[in-house]
């Protein structure tokens, strides 16, 4: 119901901006976006989409589709032309990330939206320096996303929650050539998420002159 993942093979000649590129467009011809949400727009977006797809279609209860969880994650929106479709959570732990509540409104389910948003899911954990990918797949969709190098995890453990069964599943990849780490620059360190690729407003605002009282003080 919530997750599920999708393992693309790596592009080792993409920047810091390759999780956002993509040649797909719609099956009527309309290009397919994926971005961070970043604003409370955004947002609003996801949780619409999601209450599309899940409390309309398949009757989970609000406080089991919207927990706590979505204001420590990061969410990404999938768009055909410019019209939001599709939404997807991650979360960031220690060695793995979890991908999490796909959602892709029925409309938009014949489309490559749904593989799309995926594959910049896959792309982004590698580009913060993730390997090893988690989720958790609906028991009938486990043959789909064989295909795409996820691999249930051993040894199966039951796993049931809002009404359907869960089957654990990982995927395992390489780092990102280009990954952040300690050794990238600190300016794009402090980069919007998803937008390593582009200036930041911290970097614009170092070219202004330190007005700091520190700073004055010690130069003083």
């Amino acid at each position: 119901m919530h997750s599920t993942l999708h393992g693309m093979p790596p592009r080792s000649g993409d920047g810091l901006d390759s999780w956002r590129r993509s040649p797909r467009v719609s099956a009527h011809g309309k290009t397919i976006s994926i971005r961070v949400a970043a604003s409370l727009s955004d947002l609003m977006q996801v949780v619409a989409i999601r209450a599309a797809v899940y409390l309309s279609e398949q009757c989970c209860p609000y406080d089991e589709e919207f927990d706590s969880n979505d204001f420590c994650a990061m969410h990404l929106i999938g768009a055909i032309g410019g019209e939001p479709a599709a939404a997807m959570r991650i979360r960031f732990f220690a060695d793995f990330a979890k991908l999490e509540r796909l959602a892709v409104r029925h409309e938009f389910r014949r489309t490559p939206l749904a593989f799309e948003i995926c594959r910049a899911a896959t792309e982004l954990c590698r580009l913060k320096g993730y390997t090893r990918l988690y989720g958790h797949v609906q028991e009938k969709l486990i043959p789909f996303w064989k295909r795409f190098g996820g691999r249930p995890l051993e040894p199966r453990r039951p796993l049931v929650f809002s009404d359907y069964d869960y089957t654990e599943m990982v995927l395992d990849t390489n780092r990102h050539p280009e990954a952040l780490s300690l050794d990238s620059d600190p300016y794009v360190l402090i980069r919007p998420e998803g937008e390593w690729d582009k200036t930041g407003p911290l970097e614009i605002s170092a070219q202004r002159p330190v007005t700091s009282p520190v700073h004055n003080k010690q130069a003083a």
